[in-house]
């Protein structure tokens, strides 16, 4: 299911109404393939309804989609499904208060929601730099810091760069069009993204993970598993599937190449990462984070067999 969330930046320009017009005609094009190729799954999210964007500074989209020659094009925009703002879309009980996305030093709060979910930015043309099939931003996160619970610990932030796929123009469907095409064929066939329960997880977890090793308590954690947590899980296993899949250990000695945020717990909270793995207990301080807060996923590594076991899946240790 693509979703695309458009990039409120590009909307905010101060170019003429002819320039406007021609990049709406533009956006539109290449919206309109997407959701030709997943119809049902297609889904255009907006900070405000699409019925009402400003194309430029003073510049509605009433003016465009009222040119006779563009009416055809809007009435297909409108079969597509569309949602606002983007918070809607989000995990129930999460709003990534704590995340703020940068592009050329300013926020850009649709393109940091494309990242977040997983889909595809998209932007009117207006500016060269958003013809661009991917983009780079800058991420600013709040996080924990060593000592946090104590009285010299506290918050920080973390800075990092990260990219997004992103669309402007019909040109860059093409880059994405295999991964529309397979997000599409992966709901219909009952792929890993039609997995609905945490019940399903454990059940289907040879078949979907099938590098991956799990205790089996795991069991319960993922049968009691919230709803809200199913999609979350199913994602980070995915990527520590893709992580062991590809790790030689010989050329990364320490970890694989992870997919997502992984680490190490902090010494202070180790004490709470030990459970029985087989006749003895074992220290299980590698973990990843799933949304809403405060999930998380526990395991550790087994360099000889090129692979991971998982012991825990629920809430943050200890909260």
């Amino acid at each position: 299911m693509p979703q695309l969330f458009l990039n409120e930046r590009s909307c905010e320009s101060a170019c003429e109404p002819d320039r406007a017009d021609r990049a709406m005609t533009d956006f539109a094009a290449a919206v309109l393939k997407v959701w030709r190729t997943d119809k049902p799954g297609t889904v255009l999210v907006a900070r405000e309804p699409v019925t009402g964007l400003q194309l430029a500074q003073g510049h509605p989209i009433g003016k465009w989609h009222g040119n006779p020659r563009n009416r055809d094009t809007w009435k297909l925009m409108l079969q597509m499904q569309t949602k606002y703002p983007h918070r809607v879309v989000y995990p129930e009980g999460e709003d990534y208060y704590d995340i703020e996305y940068r592009h050329d030093g300013r926020t850009v709060e649709g393109l940091g929601a494309a990242h977040l979910m997983k889909g595809l930015g998209v932007s009117l043309p207006v500016e060269p730099c958003w013809v661009a099939d991917h983009l780079t931003l800058e991420r600013e996160q709040l996080v924990e810091e060593e000592g946090a619970e104590s009285a010299e610990g506290g918050n920080g932030s973390a800075v990092s760069e990260v990219r997004v796929r992103h669309l402007s123009v019909a040109e860059h469907y093409e880059t994405h069009r295999v991964w529309i095409q397979e997000g599409a064929a992966a709901l219909r066939r009952g792929g890993l993204d039609a997995v609905r329960s945490g019940r399903e997880l454990w059940q289907e977890r040879a078949r979907l993970f099938p590098r991956l090793q799990f205790l089996p308590r795991v069991e319960g954690d993922l049968r009691g598993l919230a709803e809200v947590w199913v999609a979350p899980v199913r994602e980070r296993l995915a990527e520590l599937e893709a992580a062991v899949t590809a790790w030689d250990p010989a050329a990364r000695p320490i970890a694989p190449e992870w997919r997502s945020d992984v680490r190490t717990e902090f010494q202070h909270r180790r004490k709470l990462c030990w459970f029985a793995d087989g006749e003895r207990d074992e220290l299980f301080d590698w973990h990843c984070e799933f949304l809403p807060k405060p999930g998380r996923l526990h395991f550790r590594l087994l360099h000889d067999q090129r692979t991971l076991r998982v012991a825990y899946v629920g809430r943050k240790l200890g909260v």
